[in-house]
């Protein structure tokens, strides 16, 4: 989980929105658009270094989030095999670094970020590998040169990004030519109205943020799911493939 770092005179912006359904208006949090982002981000980062991150990895795993994560890596979908270089982004208790050291090759290097010290505490703890490095960082000023990384994973941090353009900037900014990302972050739909509720997010329009990503020169490659439920119901939020433009 990375929040962008605005200047102080910074309002949280609403790109990547469009007017939810009044029954997910009423349920969805709005505190990323009605205080500062000092006190947002103060708040966000007690949520994830509190008693509610360490769950984190049960709430992950009840919602099969966990263990149906890594049917996204299978042939056909995001393929992980000749990635050299690759970064997850809002690493969290490590759901996805899991499937990533399970299905990513070898020789792979897996660098994982996130805001909060505490989660990457975890994250280590949990996954106990040399072949990881961890980061303590911004998802806007991330500390790693132009075109470093070849994939990339951003597992549900850019719900907590006031204006989702400067995120998705950056992380097109680190990508080398051609590189992929597996995106997911939370929809504007009744589900998504509940995870906003819960882990004080915003939610986004699937169409609307597709547009914002093309802007920040990411394409669309597929759209992907959990399963073929998921996908049909669109459940689990907002889960894609981008490519970096040539």
């Amino acid at each position: 989980m990375s929040i962008l770092r605005p200047r102080p005179t910074d309002r949280p912006k609403e790109r990547g929105q469009r007017r939810p359904k009044f029954f997910n208006r009423l349920l969805e949090h709005s505190l990323i658009r009605q205080v500062s982002f000092e006190r947002y981000r103060r708040q966000v980062r007690h949520v994830y270094d509190g008693p509610q991150g360490a769950i984190l990895a049960a709430c992950s795993a009840l919602s099969l989030h966990a263990p149906l994560g890594e049917r996204l890596f299978q042939p056909g979908r995001f393929e992980l095999h000749g990635a050299r270089h690759i970064l997850d982004v809002g690493s969290g208790a490590g759901q996805l670094v899991r499937h990533l050291l399970k299905r990513a090759d070898a020789a792979a290097g897996i660098t994982c970020v996130d805001l909060s010290p505490e989660m990457l505490r975890r994250a280590r703890a949990r996954l106990r590998s040399d072949r990881l490095r961890f980061f303590a960082a911004d998802i806007t000023q991330l500390p790693f040169a132009d075109a470093t990384f070849d994939c990339v994973t951003c597992g549900y941090v850019l719900e907590h990004v006031p204006d989702p353009a400067l995120g998705l900037r950056e992380l097109c900014r680190i990508m080398q030519p051609q590189a992929r990302m597996l995106l997911l972050t939370t929809e504007d739909n009744m589900a998504g109205a509940w995870t906003s509720r819960l882990w004080r997010c915003q939610t986004y329009n699937r169409q609307v943020l597709y547009g914002i990503c093309d802007e920040a020169g990411l394409k669309v490659r597929q759209e992907l799911g959990f399963s073929p439920v998921h996908k049909a119901l669109k459940a689990g939020g907002i889960c894609a493939e981008l490519v970096k433009h040539p």
